[in-house]
């Protein structure tokens, strides 16, 4: 029987401004491994590397504000990124992590470095999986036009967040949304209808206001002049096809950060972890062993399948 058959837990934290953060601990062993969601996000993108994790680790993960089952303060302002990475040290006190190998996608790569700047002893290691350094709206598609268009965007969702709300929730229902997201975002060949849908039923559900807020603060975020500071090994995981973070961000990346490994995903794109899992499990298994001196349960999926 896996280790994390044995001991599963989760519970909610109120920290001192009256959000409530939903937490959950798989597996046991150290070192901790950590998972930092991509914004709008409530675990999708670790369907197939936390159970992987937790056959020989305490694995723990967790929703932001305003995300899955955590709710909001009560001032709804306090979204954001100095408030992600505080909550973020509070919920490792309670899942009893006092370090961890933080693990983040998409937005969880801003969160993991900025975690690392803040609260550097409490981070062993970094894995970067499919996100930047910082102000992601000004490289997204290799355009800046989404960083243009926000603040328009923001201040209707402010003023109308009732018809906002109404009009995602439609949108992100139709089952024509997923198939276009899928096919002019993701490997189509790769990636399962069942392992995208979560994340579309997640975000049809969660407060529009909280959401373009939570984006002003990573759009404004940025951790460059952190990255020559970074002192933890670290691994760098990208999309060979990448459009919401182009491939060349995570190679200035892993440039700058001494001693980081750059891994491409060879036709990969944002949801590189759902659609290479093998691979991904393989590259994380050599990183755990070779940089930090532990291993996971070394026996991963075979590289190529894609856990359809």
């Amino acid at each position: 029987m896996s280790p994390e058959a044995h001991y599963f837990r989760q519970d909610y934290l109120r920290v001192p401004d009256g959000a409530e953060l939903y937490y959950q601990v798989s597996g046991d062993g150290l070192p901790g491994m950590v998972l930092c969601d991509g914004l709008g996000c409530d675990g999708f993108a670790w369907k197939y590397l936390s159970p992987y994790l937790a056959r020989r680790h305490r694995v723990l993960r967790w929703h932001y504000r305003g995300h899955g089952r955590s709710g909001n303060p009560d001032d709804h302002s306090r979204v954001g990124m100095i408030y992600t990475c505080d909550d973020l040290q509070r919920v490792m006190d309670a899942a009893g992590l006092e370090r961890g190998v933080i693990f983040g996608h998409s937005m969880g790569v801003q969160v993991a470095l900025e975690f690392h700047r803040r609260y550097a002893s409490r981070v062993a290691g970094l894995v970067l999986l499919c996100g930047s350094y910082g102000n992601p709206l000004d490289t997204f598609h290799d355009s800046t036009a989404l960083k243009r268009l926000f603040p328009f965007i923001r201040r209707v969702v402010e003023r109308y967040p009732q018809q906002s709300a109404r009009i995602i929730h439609a949108a992100l229902r139709t089952e024509l949304t997923v198939q276009l997201a899928i096919t002019l975002e993701m490997n189509r060949e790769r990636i399962a209808r069942n392992d995208l849908g979560p994340y579309f039923d997640h975000l049809a559900k969660m407060d529009p206001v909280v959401f373009v807020r939570t984006l002003e603060s990573l759009a404004e975020h940025n951790a460059w002049d952190h990255l020559s500071h970074v002192d933890v090994p670290t691994l760098i995981i990208a999309g060979e096809k990448d459009r919401f973070t182009p491939g060349w961000v995570s190679q200035k990346m892993a440039d700058r950060i001494p001693g980081a490994e750059l891994v491409l995903i060879p036709d990969g794109t944002h949801t590189a972890p759902l659609e290479a899992p093998g691979l991904v499990e393989l590259k994380v298994e050599r990183f755990l062993r070779e940089r930090l001196g532990v291993r996971t349960n070394g026996a991963a999926r075979p590289a190529l399948d894609v856990g359809a």
